[in-house]
Order: structure tokens, then sequence, then C-alpha cells
């Protein structure tokens, strides 16, 4: 089972919809260790790469996450918009010139915008960030990618490792971006990061396996 373009078109229509939806959840988590925006830049962001699609959704993969990824840098507010951009520019790089991508091919795609989001953010696993739940989900794809199985399975363990490591945020104590500040008070919140990556890797999910 491959990936094709049209998924990656309405991952993005989708992570829009997810965003909109829970945008006040996202704020809310936000105000509550850090800038109370996370929501509202989140929707923004994704409200204007919806805007760009009519131009982007005939461009190969890599031109069309490197469309959304500059859409994002642009109009994302906070940390968020370096960190979500730079994880579409490099997903877009390792997509380069493809209109379809296998289950590995996918996962090095995938591993690829983490990495850009390690290096962007410099922040470790446990700080109480996105990557919290980013690392784990993409581990899960990768090992199930690398023991044979279908999309679908690797799929969703990848979202379900995302949620687990959403969720695993809550007692830690935040050390880096804003949260950090607050010591002690970061823990018993939930990362607002962590969750709008969980939302963002189940739309992921349903658009990839036809959901």
């Amino acid at each position: 089972m491959r990936v094709f373009r049209d998924s990656f078109v309405t991952w993005l229509e989708k992570s829009a919809l997810a965003y909109a939806e829970n945008k006040d959840h996202l704020t809310a988590l936000d105000a509550a260790i850090g800038d109370a925006d996370h929501g509202i830049n989140m929707d923004r962001g994704f409200q204007r790469v919806l805007a760009a699609l009519p131009i982007l959704r005939e461009k190969d993969i890599g031109d069309l996450l490197k469309g959304a990824g500059m859409t994002l840098i642009s109009s994302v507010g906070g940390a968020s918009g370096p960190l979500y951009g730079t994880l579409f520019l490099r997903m877009a790089s390792a997509a380069e010139g493809h209109t379809e991508l296998s289950t590995e091919e996918l996962a090095a795609v995938l591993r690829a915008g983490l990495n850009g989001v390690l290096d962007r953010g410099k922040a470790p696993p446990g700080a109480k960030t996105m990557v919290d739940a980013w690392l784990p989900a993409v581990e899960a794809f990768e090992r199930e990618a690398a023991a044979g199985a279908e999309l679908p399975a690797a799929l969703r363990a990848m979202t379900q490792a995302a949620q687990a490591g959403m969720l695993a945020t809550i007692p830690l104590q935040a050390t880096k971006g804003r949260a950090s500040y607050l010591g002690e008070r970061s823990i018993g919140h939930q990362d607002p990061g962590a969750t709008s990556t969980f939302l963002m890797l189940q739309a992921l999910e349903e658009s990839c396996s036809g959901g």
C-alpha cells in the first residue's frame, strides 16, 4: 500500500479542521503554561495553508509540503511557526519529486521532519515539548515499517504512540520554552505542542488510511 499525493492534501485539510475544532482547547492548555495563543496560532496558520491549497494541490508531495511549511513560518506566531515550518520543510526535502510514497519512504519523511524539529528547537525528550509526542510516534512508525507491517498498522502505532507521549507530558516539569519559566508549577499540565502534534498525526492516519 502506497501513499499518494492526494492523501497529503487531505492531511492538510484534516489538520486544519482539527485545529479549528480544537482551537479553544489548545489555547486553554497554553494558558496554563504558556502565552495562551497556541490554538489561535495553529488555527490561523492552517487556515492560511487551506487558502494556498488550490495552488499547491497539483504539485508533487515535496512541493506541497514545502508550500505548507513556508506558509506556516510566515503565519504562525511564537515558537510554533519556526518549529512546524521546519518540520514541513524537512519533510518536503525528503519527499522531493515524489507523487507517491511507500511505507518505508514515509518513515524516512517523518524522520526527516522530526530531525528538523530537534535541530531547530534543541529540546531533548522529556523537556515537555512537542518532541515528547513526535519522537515516540516516529519511532513506532519506523519499527512497524521495518517489521514489514502494512501501512494502516504502522499509522495506528504512530498515533497511539503520539497520544501516549502527549499524556506523558502531564507529570513532567518543563525545561524548554516558555513553560520552563514556571518551574515546578508546570507539572500537572498537558503540553499544548505535544497535543497539537497528536492532532496532526491523527489526521495523517485518517488521511492515509482512508478514514
